[in-house]
């Protein structure tokens, strides 16, 4: 606590006077008399209850005197508060959503695991604007740039296999997700393409999508999801699902190249502690930069010492009042 007004705490020194001044005429001064025959009566009790209650009020209007001369000094508290100034980058997950996606070399399965764990990497960063754009035989954008973080969940969640026609069509994904952060004025601008396969599908491609995303200063971070060698997956037959080792194939020196044209980075991901180790990696790398100011926030206290003194005036009104009427 501080006083803004200082220099006033020196009228204390008028209820330290009026103190002074009272004990020199209790102790010291003229006092009056009276002549009565006997003084038994104030002598057989000892001191009464109206003696001790005398000396309340003035003590009372000195302890508001004072209050007031506190409050009118203007006391007040202060605390440092940050202000966080943040700039958010544009991040567009692209996922490959190709029927490849239910193998089951991930728990439960790859598209399943690539939402679980790209909703994780949403939740720890709250100031970005995200989209979602989905690509298989062809693409399209399931959630455009938001900062709406429960939309942005709840159509990741919706993410499946079924939506488009199947293919790897990564020229277009790619593509779809540069159309929509390439007038965004965001200081930084990712890419995050996730893939099974190998492109087979789209009227772009791959590496010319890359160029484009090199020309407006899009980074694209590359992820291959595939366990090593054959992974599970269901196939239907006469007699239901039945699941089957499949080879996996992913076009790793596509996706290293893309990542590096535009500045990114390849991964590659063979299980779910994998993946989620990327994504960590990645929300490591692409921090958006913050402005903190560091500012005072004032509290004023006089109120409650102007109440405190209100208070104090009250009570000495009701004990003279209490004084006079008491026998």
């Amino acid at each position: 606590m501080f006083f803004e007004y200082p220099s006033l705490l020196w009228l204390l020194l008028v209820p330290l006077l009026l103190v002074a001044h009272r004990i020199y005429i209790e102790l010291g001064g003229r006092k009056p008399d009276l002549k009565v025959p006997s003084i038994a009566a104030w002598t057989s009790g000892g001191k009464s209850v109206l003696g001790v209650l005398r000396y309340l009020p003035f003590a009372l209007r000195i302890a508001a005197l004072s209050l007031i001369v506190i409050a009118i000094a203007r006391p007040r508290s202060s605390s440092d508060v940050e202000r966080i100034d943040s700039e958010g980058i544009d991040i567009v997950f692209a996922m490959d959503v190709s029927t490849s996606m239910l193998a089951r070399d991930f728990n439960p399965d790859r598209i399943s695991a690539a939402k679980d764990i790209a909703i994780e990497f949403i939740s720890q960063r709250p100031t970005d604007r995200m989209g979602i754009v989905v690509f298989a035989g062809e693409s399209f954008t399931q959630c455009p740039l938001t900062t709406d973080r429960a939309t942005l969940i709840n159509l990741m969640k919706e993410v499946q296999t079924d939506l488009i026609e199947d293919g790897t069509a990564i020229g277009n994904g790619l593509a779809t997700a540069i159309a929509r952060m390439k007038d965004s004025d965001a200081p930084s601008r990712v890419v995050i393409l996730l893939t099974d396969g190998v492109n087979n599908r789209g009227e772009i491609a791959p590496e010319t999508a890359a160029e484009i995303a090199r020309t407006y200063g899009i980074r694209v971070y590359t992820i291959g999801v595939g366990a090593n060698g054959t992974a599970p997956y269901p196939v239907m037959t006469p007699w239901g699902v039945d699941v089957q080792q499949m080879k996996v194939e992913i076009d790793e020196d596509l996706l290293e190249g893309i990542a590096s044209t535009t500045g990114g980075r390849y991964f590659r991901a063979t299980d779910n502690t994998k993946l989620a180790e990327i994504y960590s990696e990645i929300n490591k790398m692409e921090k958006a930069r913050t402005t903190i100011d560091s500012f005072p926030v004032y509290k004023e206290l006089f109120g409650k010492y102007a109440f405190a003194a209100l208070v104090c005036l009250l009570l000495e009104l009701a004990l003279g009042l209490l004084i006079r009427r008491m026998p």
